[in-house]
């Protein structure tokens, strides 16, 4: 018998499909907008400049200095830049970098936002905002942060690099993952789950095989868009509050961080809850899902360890502290040395056990 339960997500109208960035004029149309502010990072900022090169008289301004964790710093150039232009909405080219900065934008200001997304990062989808300001990381849950339309183009993926496909694709990996022993899990939220990760799980080994795939590119992308109505939809627990702690406190590659971080926080909160976690298990044909996600990830070539990301065994100290301090929800109870432990075998890179 089903318990009795509450599922409560609102979602951004999506176009999915290749060739889809094509529709971008059309869906500034359908949003009343005119007069867009295209983001990037500047990494992607000739992209930034092809599209806003395309849209015409729709686009005022191109601004691509979007860098990870959303530095509050950033985001004030930006919405001067939008206020210059006379900007009446947001047009977001890339992954998390970028959705997180046209985000910050309209936390302030409100304004419509347009995502294109290049990567996995399923962040696209939600109502949160994760910001950084003196070192520290915060996240926001607004309606005002959800954007209006996303579009997802496959051939914008096919020169995703590998190691970048692979990390992006484990990040969006725990945002379902998680929900799976959120707080408020509710079967609706668990089925998205479940589905995307299976896709990506489908999705990642061919891209690594194939990096040019279409199936697996379009295969890959609509799992991310799964796991990231799933963060959207319920709370995330200590995977999240580690990333968020070690991303924001020591600067730390975003979906590196959770690449490495996801089988051993899963380990951890497994031996609290098992049986939510059994379907993983069995999708990664492990006993356990921490084990089958080390394994996975190592298959693909992630990395796998803090140390090669710049960490030192002192900062280890510093994060379980900060992670313990102000924590989220876990179901298994936080204490300090569980917690540094489990930091102690990813800096080192150890399967769990």
């Amino acid at each position: 018998m089903t318990e009795p339960f509450t599922f409560d997500s609102t979602i951004p109208r999506i176009v999915f499909g290749v060739g889809s960035i094509s529709k971008v004029s059309e869906e500034l149309g359908r949003l009343g907008c005119g007069r867009a502010l295209v983001l990037s990072t500047p990494q992607q900022e000739h992209d930034a400049r092809a599209l806003a090169s395309a849209l015409g008289r729709l686009s005022v301004a191109v601004f691509s200095r979007a860098v990870m964790h959303t530095p509050v710093d950033v985001t004030t150039e930006a919405l001067s830049m939008f206020d210059g232009s006379g900007a009446d909405c947001v047009v977001s080219l890339g992954g998390g970098s970028t959705i997180g900065l046209g985000k910050a934008i309209a936390f302030r200001n409100n304004a419509p936002q347009l995502v294109v997304a290049t990567t996995y990062a399923g962040s696209e989808v939600t109502p949160i905002l994760g910001q950084t300001e003196h070192g520290i990381k915060t996240t926001i849950r607004a309606s005002s942060v959800l954007p209006k339309t996303v579009i997802y183009d496959p051939e914008l993926t096919f020169g995703l690099p590998v190691p970048m496909s692979v990390t992006s694709g484990l990040n969006a990996m725990a945002h379902a993952i998680e929900g799976l022993y959120a707080q408020d899990r509710n079967p609706i939220a668990s089925l998205m789950a479940m589905e995307g990760i299976a896709a990506l799980h489908k999705a990642l080994p061919a891209i690594v095989s194939s990096p040019r795939s279409p199936v697996a590119r379009a295969e890959a992308l609509y799992g991310s868009s799964l796991c990231g109505v799933v963060l959207g939809a319920v709370g995330m627990s200590l995977h999240h509050k580690l990333c968020h702690t070690l991303g924001g406190t020591f600067d730390l590659p975003h979906a590196e961080t959770h690449a490495i971080l996801l089988p051993h926080t899963v380990a951890f909160t497994e031996q609290a809850v098992p049986e939510l976690l059994a379907p993983v298990a069995r999708l990664f044909s492990s006993p356990r899902a921490g084990t089958g996600l080390h394994d996975f990830a190592l298959s693909l070539g992630a990395p796998m360890r803090l140390r090669d990301l710049g960490v030192t065994a002192d900062d280890l100290d510093r994060a379980t502290a900060l992670a313990v301090s102000n924590p989220y929800w876990t179901p298994r109870p936080l204490e300090a040395g569980g917690v540094r432990a489990l930091l102690q075998d990813a800096w080192e890179g150890v399967r769990p056990s």
